[in-house]
């Protein structure tokens, strides 16, 4: 059986070969990701990720893009690694939320 992530020969549109210029909040993720697991005892172990990533479903992998992948799985981990808990992530969100508000700016979806 297939996972959601192999798509090895399958049909699939044209891949975009323009260079990404990273926004702020992927350099975020990318930094939190060599921060909890490359330390000499890490949070996450390598591949801990992939797989919480290649776990989160056909629907949720297919919307979301790379980095929303890469925190859907970071978040995943810590929770099952209790490291924070569920309410811990949706006040830290309620109050990003409210201070995008708070600035005029877009809502974080």
């Amino acid at each position: 059986m297939r996972g959601t992530h192999d798509i090895g020969g399958l049909p699939a549109s044209e891949i975009d070969t323009e260079t990404h210029t990273m926004t702020f909040w992927e350099k975020q993720i990318d930094a939190l990701n060599q921060l909890i697991g490359h330390a000499d005892k890490p949070l996450i172990h390598p591949g801990e990720n992939r797989k919480a990533i290649e776990s989160l479903g056909d629907d949720v992998y297919r919307t979301l893009s790379y980095y929303e992948r890469w925190t859907a799985g970071i978040a995943k981990l810590l929770l099952e690694k209790n490291v924070l808990t569920q309410d811990e992530i949706d006040a830290k969100i309620a109050e990003l939320r409210a201070r995008y508000a708070a600035d005029g700016k877009e809502e974080i979806t």
